[in-house]
């Protein structure tokens, strides 16, 4: 059942959300910037055309001065908001003005910024004229109107941008959330049970990684799968082989149709025990992945454990046709292990040696010393196995399910407890090639009188 969406927790709502923000907090920044300066420059241009107009009433009272012009002028320059005085040495001064400025201009200098006029800030331009005379302008210091329609047109211009980054952020977001929608989607049809569902990767690296992730994950888990649906197959089979052979015993001895009961109870016996056996080594398996298996690290000599072990083996390596051989040290060599699964991995290992080596060929058992690890291998000289088997070897029926019908194999569960048992007892399982021609298999487990620092290479 799909999930309902929460349209503002989305993330393209978020990307949006964040993409007004900057646009919202640039638009403040850049208005509290532009705003001064608007309004100086709407100051230094009206300064200019105050001074522009000056200059213009200059040139035109350059003949003498008559009353008819300066009232016509004074007219025109009323209608631009302009208060226009002639000042002269007998003339009325300028009322509020100060009296510098005006002596500033009969001196024969042209003036221009602002003063104070009866209280008030006003622009002043000044211009000297003919005959001792001189042309004072006034005008209302604040350029409000000039400064408005700048800033009007300056926040018509940010509130566009504003929209244009709105615009802009719900194309990003639905862009980028397009190939995380499909990640999802592929991973809800995962968690149903497909297998080969697959993304295109492509896009920025980050997604992309996700679509290659998501591959992986598909892939692995079809692989996963795969080796469980084998190791099901060869348990299965495993388990059906003495029960059919504990069946058949048990309908000869009800017919009626055996003369040594003896003989038949001891098959089944033996068949009962196998069945036992590999019962427990499922259990064992299960409880080590669940980490439930109770280990006792003790000391263990290595050496005297081979010892016994090749004593218990020897009958069924001289049924079998293969040759035993024991290589140990004349010193004991003690580990910190728990002693009855370091005696199940060499049964193990010994058990898939001994199925993997044609007769008169060696299985060899060896311990060695490695670093601050007592080291207890199995080498065979049987069929051997490629690298690409030795990645696999400690992993649940990885080998059953390339070699069924192929050669002998086992369960496959042998060897995944090997693995699994060194780890819980901080040590470590490998497999490499045997100088004897086939695979061998060991474990690295720490010395008693070390603590150990890195694991063996």
């Amino acid at each position: 059942m799909p999930k309902s969406r929460n349209l503002f927790n989305s993330l393209t709502a978020r990307i949006v959300g964040l993409t007004v923000l900057v646009a919202v907090i640039a638009t403040a920044v850049t208005a509290s910037i532009a705003f001064p300066l608007i309004s100086q420059g709407a100051q230094a241009q009206a300064e200019s055309e105050l001074n522009r107009v000056a200059d213009v009433s200059q040139a035109a009272l350059r003949s003498p001065v008559d009353t008819e012009a300066v009232n016509r002028l004074r007219d025109e320059l009323e209608t631009a908001g302009i208060t226009a005085y002639i000042i002269g040495a007998r003339l009325a001064p300028v009322p509020g003005l100060d009296s510098q400025v005006q002596e500033e201009v009969l001196r024969g200098r042209s003036i221009s910024g602002t003063a104070n006029v009866s209280g008030s800030d006003v622009m002043v331009a000044g211009r000297p004229l003919q005959g001792g005379l001189g042309l004072v302008l006034l005008a209302p210091a604040d350029a409000g109107e000039l400064a408005g329609d700048n800033l009007r047109t300056v926040l018509i211009a940010l509130l566009a941008g504003l929209v244009v980054a709105v615009v802009i952020g719900l194309l990003a977001a639905r862009r980028l959330t397009r190939p995380l929608r499909r990640a999802a989607e592929a991973a809800e049809r995962m968690s149903t049970g497909e297998r080969e569902v697959r993304l295109e990767s492509g896009g920025p690296e980050e997604i992309s990684d996700i679509a290659i992730s998501l591959n992986q994950l598909g892939d692995s888990l079809a692989l996963s799968e795969g080796r469980q649906r084998d190791f099901l197959l060869s348990v299965s089979h495993e388990l059906r082989t003495p029960l059919t052979a504990i069946r058949g015993y048990a309908e000869a001895l009800s017919d009626g149709l055996t003369e040594d009961p003896a003989e038949v109870g001891s098959a089944v016996v033996g068949e009962t025990r196998r069945l036992e056996r590999l019962v427990a080594d499922l259990l064992d398996l299960a409880r080590l992945g669940a980490v439930d298996m109770s280990i006792e690290l003790t000391e263990t000599d290595l050496v005297q454990l081979v010892q016994r072990a090749a004593q218990a083996w020897v009958g069924r390596f001289d049924q079998a046709g293969v040759v035993m051989r024991v290589e140990v040290p004349e010193d004991s060599v003690v580990v910190r292990a728990d002693q009855e699964r370091v005696r199940q991995i060499l049964d193990n290992l010994i058990e898939n040696a001994l199925r993997m080596t044609p007769e008169g060929q060696p299985v060899v058992l060896a311990v060695t010393i490695d670093g601050q690890y007592g080291a207890l291998s199995v080498r065979d000289g049987g069929v051997g196995l490629t690298e690409a088997d030795m990645a696999v070897a400690f992993e649940p029926a990885a080998l059953f399910s390339r070699y069924q019908g192929v050669r002998k194999v086992g369960t496959g569960v042998g060897l995944a407890l090997v693995g699994r048992l060194a780890d819980r007892m901080s040590g470590v399982a490998q497999v490499w090639s045997a100088p004897e021609g086939g695979a061998a298999f060991g474990v690295w487990l720490p010395l008693m009188s070390t603590s150990p620092s890195a694991s063996p290479e």
